[in-house]
């Protein structure tokens, strides 16, 4: 598990990471998670918690690649009941990695966009268009564009920065929806309405597919009234296989269909 970087990529983010005033102005939650990994338990390897730092400092402060959360995570993914789970080979994972894994979470997004899922989803939206509602910076919208979908990002508030254009969701917007696969990653839990919310008004424009990423009922994401209708008016096609999470979720990519 290490990170291979260029002599020049290399001399770039050390002199970065001595620089702590720079650091600090303008890599923020970097400094913030370099200050305080010390103090964190972590896994049962040294190397490859010093390996994870730097491969974490690399990713947040060059966003380099194609998908810079995915090209991270992935030496550090074990299986796992035969599914693929970020735990930093320590099957207990650390509040190192926790701590290291909201501050991605950010920046990114919530759920991992492993290659092999936006694949799925391409494969299962048949060419049709996706929209993205809650797509936060817009991390999934950007990496199913570039693997050749149609897609259309929103949320209620947008962020500053964004890796995809997001745009504010407004009423008027639901009634051209129901011809497209609707994408819903990550909507939040305890009670919030916004998952049921945006599952009526797609039923109602006419919608009938819906790629679900997140927790099951109970979980962190999603409200009873949003699982209910799920379980009322939706049939489970079929769930990703290979979706990679983090050892402390419990989320998976679903798909449902409306008959």
């Amino acid at each position: 598990m290490s990170l291979r970087l260029t002599d020049s990529q290399r001399t770039a983010l050390l002199t970065l990471l001595e620089d702590e005033e720079r650091l600090r102005a303008e890599f923020p939650a970097v400094a913030n998670y370099l200050e305080a990994a010390p103090l964190l338990r972590g896994t049962e390897s040294i190397e490859r918690d010093a390996a994870f730092d730097l491969a974490f400092a690399h990713a947040l402060t060059s966003h380099e690649g194609l998908n810079p959360y995915w090209s991270l995570v992935e030496p550090f993914i074990s299986t796992v009941d035969g599914m693929p789970v970020v735990d930093g080979g320590s099957a207990s994972g650390s509040p190192r990695l926790a701590f290291a894994a909201t501050i991605l979470q950010d920046v990114f997004a919530h759920a991992i966009p492993a290659p092999a899922t936006i694949e799925w989803i391409t494969s299962i939206s048949q060419g049709q268009s996706l929209v993205d509602i809650g797509a936060g910076r817009g991390y999934w919208a950007a990496h199913l564009a570039a693997a050749g979908l149609r897609v259309s990002a929103y949320d209620i508030v947008v962020p500053q920065k964004t890796w995809h254009q997001v745009k504010e969701l407004e009423d008027d917007l639901w009634s051209s929806m129901g011809d497209q696969v609707l994408l819903l990653c990550w909507p939040p839990g305890w009670g919030d309405p916004m998952a049921s919310t945006v599952i009526d008004k797609f039923t109602e424009s006419g919608g009938t597919r819906l790629i679900y990423i997140g927790e099951p009922q109970g979980g962190k994401t999603g409200n009873d009234t949003f699982f209910r209708a799920l379980a009322s008016n939706w049939r489970l096609e079929s769930t990703d296989p290979q979706f990679v999470r983090w050892w402390n979720m419990n989320d998976r990519a679903e798909y449902w269909v409306r008959p």
